[in-house]
């Protein structure tokens, strides 16, 4: 019998847990089953109640009280603990049937999908053995990063590096797609779908490119609003932070494997056009067993 998962991640603030909710309720709208399995050991609210929930057997706050770590040491110890009594996360999942999509709510800090091996074995620990789950990961980035290309091409270096380090099938999406509406046009918005060096360079929109390091020395970067040292904005300076974006685009260029959906959680037929690629990602249709054609029915009366 299959099982079919979905792990949703990305950094924090990119709408996981909005995403999360937002799927469940298309999912019950399709009359579809989904369990719902909370992974963030710092979450507080949630829309829907967690089927399964780490919470229930270590959360960050007691650890950071307990052992003196900080959260993102707090965070790791988490992982570490439940790696250690895997059993009870995967116990309750050994009953779930391929009518279901189980869906995995991430925390938001990247260096899980970076920096540190626990994801991987986790995801190890749920594709194989008894569970078996056909997994995909969904990595959510926020829309608003299109409107400082730095901060996209580090967000899809993230994601980028997810993809090598989970091994996963990736659905990358832009979440929050209402925020940039009316602010990026669609033909300027097709360059970040299929990210590109030639964002660096090629004068794309209404008014031409948005200016990086070296053109005038100095620069403001777009879409944010704290203060740089000066008190006058967000400011970066000098060729050398072209220079790193640049490599950082051919990275990625060269890699070729980051493209993203958009997903506006607010609309159900965005919700289900990503819903329908993450069921081709774990072949939901295909495995499903094939059903007997209706007998006719005799309209004749």
């Amino acid at each position: 019998m299959s099982k079919f998962g979905c792990m949703v991640m990305g950094p924090a603030g990119a709408g996981k847990s909005t995403f999360c909710s937002a799927l469940i309720q298309h999912l019950r709208h399709c009359k579809r089953s989904c369990v719902y399995v909370n992974l963030d050991p710092a979450a507080e609210d949630f829309a829907y109640e967690p089927d399964v929930d780490i919470r229930d057997i270590i959360s960050v706050d007691d650890v950071m009280e307990e052992e003196g770590l900080g959260p993102n040491g707090g965070l790791i110890y988490c992982f570490e603990h439940l790696m250690e009594n895997v059993d009870l996360l995967t116990e309750p999942l050994e009953d779930v049937s391929e009518e279901y999509l189980i869906i995995f709510d991430m925390p938001g800090q990247i260096e899980l999908y970076t920096h540190v091996p626990i994801v991987p074995q986790l995801v190890k620990t749920l594709t194989q053995g008894s569970l078996n789950i056909r997994m995909c990961a969904a990595y959510l980035l926020e829309a608003t990063f299109v409107m400082d290309r730095a901060k996209f091409f580090a967000g899809t270096l993230s994601a980028m590096s997810a993809m090598l380090l989970v091994e996963l099938p990736h659905v990358n999406i832009l979440s929050k797609m209402d925020l940039v509406k009316g602010q990026v046009s669609r033909k300027e918005l097709k360059h970040y779908i299929d990210p590109s060096i030639d964002l660096l360079d090629d004068e794309i929109g209404d008014d031409g490119p948005i200016k990086m390091p070296g053109d005038d020395g100095t620069v403001a970067v777009p879409g944010d609003a704290g203060e740089g040292r000066d008190g006058a904005g967000s400011v970066v300076e000098g060729p050398s932070f072209q220079r790193l974006n640049q490599a950082v685009a051919k990275l990625i260029d060269d890699f070729s494997m980051v493209s993203f959906l958009q997903l506006d959680a607010q609309n159900e037929e965005s919700v289900d056009a990503v819903l329908s690629y993450i069921d081709d990602c774990v072949q939901f249709h295909e495995a499903r067993e094939p059903t007997e054609p209706m007998d006719e029915i005799d309209v004749a009366g």
